[in-house]
């Protein structure tokens, strides 16, 4: 009987089933608990125990005196702790390797260099290494639960999406701060006349929207909440009876509430 074929994974799609990791770790705190296990135990050497924030050094001392802990509980929780961190700082190192990678490279150096310190034979590999390190930094835009494929397709295809990504929002703030440009004045020319606007409290309502964002107005967050104000006060002078009101309030109001509304209709 023939045997089926195995399909080959694209090497670009998910993964099925997120890792499980470590997670965010306060590992000074972890540090300083098994530090005090050790000064209770009466440690002779704690004294040359690295500091807290020194995790590497630490994990080294702690090992090598784990025999100071005398309860067996001791001993058990502080291995156990010992081996959390070791897993936290293999989770980090992937993303740090790559940092290191990215300056080697941005100083100038040739792949075939960094074949050694990627412990690889070949220029290729090193190439295809540094990818695959990259992952770790990424977010999946299929999934954003799941880690990026540690493969080069999957790496390039999710910086890819991550530039197009950007852009788009580059874009978007700049075309929110063109728009700003436009509505701050005619937000300012609605103030100006909101004694005679003030008619009501929906009107009253969005005015004092403005009022409160306009001079703080800097975010694409904010341009985008003042245009929203506007467009209200607009909505609310333009029904019926209060165009009518406005009309007979002078030119100078009736002129701010037309540009307002101008604009508005102009998207």
């Amino acid at each position: 009987m023939a045997r089926t074929a195995r399909r080959s994974k694209d090497p670009t799609k998910p993964l099925l089933r997120p890792p499980v990791r470590v997670g965010h770790l306060d590992t000074a705190a972890v540090v300083g608990q098994l530090r005090q296990l050790h000064e209770e135990a009466e440690d002779e050497d704690i004294g040359r125990m690295p500091a807290d924030d020194e995790l590497f050094g630490a994990l080294l001392y702690l090992e090598a005196h784990a025999g100071a802990l005398k309860s067996v509980a001791a001993r058990r929780a502080s291995a156990l702790d010992r081996t959390r961190l070791w897993e936290y700082l293999r989770q980090q190192a992937d993303v740090h390797q790559s940092r290191a990678v990215d300056d080697a490279r941005a100083a100038g150096a040739e792949w075939a260099e960094l074949a050694s310190a990627l412990a690889v034979n070949a220029p290729s590999a090193a190439y295809n290494k540094a990818l695959r390190l990259r992952a770790a930094a990424l977010t999946n835009p299929a999934d954003p639960d799941l880690p990026v494929r540690r493969t080069p397709e999957a790496v390039l295809l999710a910086e890819r999406q991550a530039a197009a990504q950007a852009a788009a929002e580059r874009r978007a703030e700049e075309e929110a701060s063109r728009r700003h440009a436009l509505m701050a004045p005619v937000a300012h020319r609605l103030l100006e006349h909101r004694v005679v606007l003030d008619d009501d409290d929906d009107v009253t309502f969005w005015l004092d929207q403005i009022e409160a964002v306009l001079p703080h107005c800097e975010t694409p967050t904010q341009f985008v909440s003042l245009g929203i104000y506007v467009e209200a006060v607009v909505r609310e002078l333009s029904k019926a009876d209060r165009t009518a009101r406005t009309a007979e309030k002078g030119e100078g109001a009736l002129a701010a509430v037309a540009a307002a509304a101008a604009l508005v209709a102009g998207g």
